[in-house]
């Protein structure tokens, strides 16, 4: 298996997931400003789509988009099928609302010219931290156990931090124990981000 990233993108959620779930996949960085991986060299003859994720398996079969690989992941891991396994009906909405209503409106945030739009995603995300800080009532969000939705919404902690963007207690508290974990460090450390 490959997992196709760049380093500090939403593609760390992944990373996570997999190290967490105990899979060791070939790690291939991609440069995501010029589309390029060391070999074979076009990243968008590897994925037409030209961003990451990209979780490719053995066979060739290529997954995309962060919903599909961590949803892959959760129902493949044995890590996430122990215990109290996450309702998945419940875990993809999470999923959905964090890669809809946080990660997009982050990377526009990022890229579009002008404070005024800038200003206004920046609240809109602001209003997604808020609400989320009401909804998480236990150790994470789907429960007592880490799911894969959590190395998502750990990852977009990290971009309101590197964004200098005010959350609240309780999502810094959540963010800062996730970030202890033994797979983030792992994903950290392998990405050169610890």
């Amino acid at each position: 298996m490959k997992y196709f990233y760049s380093p500090d993108t939403c593609a760390l959620a992944g990373h996570i997931a997999l190290a967490e779930g105990g899979h060791t996949p070939q790690l291939i960085k991609v440069d995501v400003f010029t589309r390029t991986i060391k070999e074979p060299g076009d990243y968008n003859e590897v994925n037409p789509k030209g961003y990451v994720p990209l979780l490719e398996f053995d066979d060739g079969r290529q997954l995309t988009e962060n919903v599909a690989i961590l949803n892959w992941i959760s129902r493949n891991s044995p890590r996430f099928s122990e215990g109290s396994k996450p309702d998945i009906d419940r875990q993809t909405e999470m999923l959905a609302f964090i890669s809809s209503e946080i990660q997009k409106p982050f990377v526009f945030s990022f890229f579009l010219p002008g404070d005024e739009a800038k200003s206004d995603l920046t609240k809109m995300v602001a209003g997604r931290f808020a609400y989320l800080t009401e909804v998480l009532d236990e150790p994470f969000l789907l429960g007592s156990d880490f799911s894969v939705a959590d190395a998502f919404l750990y990852v977009m902690l990290r971009w309101a931090r590197m964004s200098n963007m005010e959350v609240s207690p309780r999502l810094l508290e959540y963010r800062d124990r996730i970030e202890r974990m033994h797979s983030v460090q792992r994903a950290l450390t392998e990405e050169g981000l610890a």
